[in-house]
């Protein structure tokens, strides 16, 4: 076998997430890019029995910039070769960004060491047929600058180690759901001249759980159009609480930026 590490983009709209959801990736119900990087490969490789290995496994409708992944081909071929054959067998929405060789032992998810995401949002009063499906249409009120410093304020909270579990899914193999935070803050997108308006939420950490993101966006959101305060999601980070402090925001305005690797 043959191993290569590879960054890929992608845009999630039309993918049930990466992870394929059947071993036979050809006949996906619904399609995955796990499964559509596969059919691909099995294609380079004369249908030989090729894997490939993602640091993130990301939700339904979540899009990438940054996500790395093994590909293990019982084929020798060049990186270069392998990166413009897959790019030339991929829909547009997925594409190669970068291919080196890498080792068998290599494996993504453990050599990571720190995730940043990006959370799209608009705050136009009518949403932007440009960005309808990469950021959340989040209006805010007349006083915008201040809406905004509030949600600045709740992303300072997040920032460090804490217990995310009352922002998270429950998911058995987490272990632990504590997390180190080691970046959060909003900043604005520049999309201009396409459109105006439009923010997102900078998040780094050295893992996250299962919709944790969309959970403490989720939390902005609510806390922007006045249904939960500052002291709910302080209240939130320290306790263990039987229901969701509020739903969590929508997977479109999620992208997977950059992943660190010690």
């Amino acid at each position: 076998m043959y191993y290569f590490r590879v960054t890929i983009a992608y845009k999630g709209t039309h993918y049930f997430g990466w992870q394929a959801q059947t071993v036979d990736t050809s006949h996906e119900e619904k399609p995955t890019v796990e499964g559509t990087l596969l059919n691909c490969l099995k294609k380079i490789a004369n249908y030989q029995s090729c894997t490939i290995s993602a640091a993130s496994r990301t939700d339904g409708g979540v899009h990438a910039q940054g996500q790395i992944a093994k590909i293990s081909l019982p084929l020798d071929i060049s990186p270069e070769r392998l990166l413009l054959g897959l790019n030339s067998l991929l829909p547009a929405d997925i594409r190669i960004i970068d291919c080196t060789p890498a080792t068998k032992d290599y494996q993504p998810n453990k050599a990571s060491i720190r995730k940043e995401y990006h959370y799209y949002f608009s705050t136009s009063p009518i949403d932007s047929v440009v960005t309808t499906d990469i950021a959340l249409h989040l209006p805010l009120d007349s006083n915008e600058q201040g809406a905004l410093e509030l949600l600045r304020s709740a992303c300072a909270l997040f920032v460090g180690r804490h217990d995310f579990y009352n922002f998270s899914h429950g998911d058995s193999n987490a272990g632990t759901t504590i997390r180190q935070i080691f970046y959060c803050d909003i900043h604005k997108a520049n999309f201009l001249p396409l459109a105006d308006n439009v923010y997102y939420l900078k998040i780094i950490g050295d893992g996250f759980l299962k919709y944790m993101i969309r959970y403490l966006m989720g939390a902005l959101q609510a806390l922007s159009n006045g249904h939960i305060t500052i002291d709910e999601i302080k209240r939130y980070l320290q306790e263990h609480q039987q229901e969701k402090l509020s739903p969590k925001a929508k997977s479109k305005g999620l992208h997977l930026i950059r992943i660190e690797e010690a």
